[in-house]
């Protein structure tokens, strides 16, 4: 059985052209760990399509102690420490969402 996200974050951030390879490189640095981190179903940033300096950030996490030790964490630490003193953010959007169930939304398809 594969752990369920009860908890689920959604954060967009948009970066000044000149700080998003600054940005990249500072949250590159914990993606794999926190990944691996229990507690963790998934943890995905990825630049936007459309506007290339939006970055869009998707988290899942078992519970809330899961999330709260991963945002005391040293590495999510450095890397937040890193963002704020180098990184231009012009804007900044996050909301965690509490789940109550899950539906496949994606048909199955055959071959």
């Amino acid at each position: 059985m594969s752990k369920k996200a009860v908890l689920v974050v959604h954060t967009t951030y948009t970066i000044h052209p000149e700080d998003k390879q600054i940005f990249t490189n500072a949250v590159l640095s914990h993606i794999s760990a926190t990944r691996k981190t229990e507690g963790n179903v998934y943890y995905h940033f990825s630049w936007d399509m459309v506007d290339p300096n939006t970055c869009v950030l998707a988290e899942g996490w078992v519970n809330q102690k899961a999330l709260d030790d991963h945002l005391k964490s040293e590495m999510f630490q450095a890397a937040l420490k890193a963002v704020i003193e180098h990184v231009r953010i012009l804007e900044r959007h996050g909301t965690l969402y509490t789940v109550s169930g899950e539906t496949d939304i994606i048909p199955e398809t055959t071959n």
